[in-house]
């Protein structure tokens, strides 16, 4: 199960819904071993298209030189599908590395950047298995 704060779940959602109709991508950091989605980061899509994402390969050495320093891991993958459900397509199979992070999707198709719900989901990808988990939203993780 992925346990996130309110405050990291709406900064992602607003991340998608303000790159719409681009995909949104980022990470939010946790302490190693911990589990605990605690520093979130937005990326940019370098690909800058609305059917596939990909992080700067500059932007992502950096980040993780960052997290070994402050002893972090990405707890939580995330990026937005524009046009179809919040499900992670062969592509983003193939792309999933981290096999202790949560892989979490946001589709925009419903409702753009406008006003609405998305669609939050979940997963855990490990040697190109999909499972989706529960989500719980938390007002702040204790």
């Amino acid at each position: 199960m992925l346990r996130i704060d309110r405050a990291t779940y709406d900064a992602i959602v607003a991340h998608a819904k303000r790159d719409h109709p681009d995909e949104a991508c980022g990470i939010v950091a946790g302490p190693e071993g911990s589990d605990r989605p605690e520093r979130f980061i937005e990326m940019v899509n370098a690909a800058g298209s609305p059917t596939f994402y990909e992080f700067d390969s500059a932007d992502l050495l950096r980040l993780y030189q960052e997290m070994d320093a402050r002893e972090e891991e990405p707890v939580v993958v995330y990026h937005s599908h524009t046009a179809t459900e919040a499900y992670p397509s062969r592509t983003d199979i193939g792309l999933a590395s981290e096999p202790q992070a949560h892989y979490v999707l946001v589709s925009t198709r419903e409702h753009g950047n406008n006003e609405g719900p998305v669609d939050f989901r979940s997963y855990r990808i490990v040697d190109g298995v999909v499972t989706e988990e529960e989500v719980s939203i938390v007002a702040a993780l204790d």
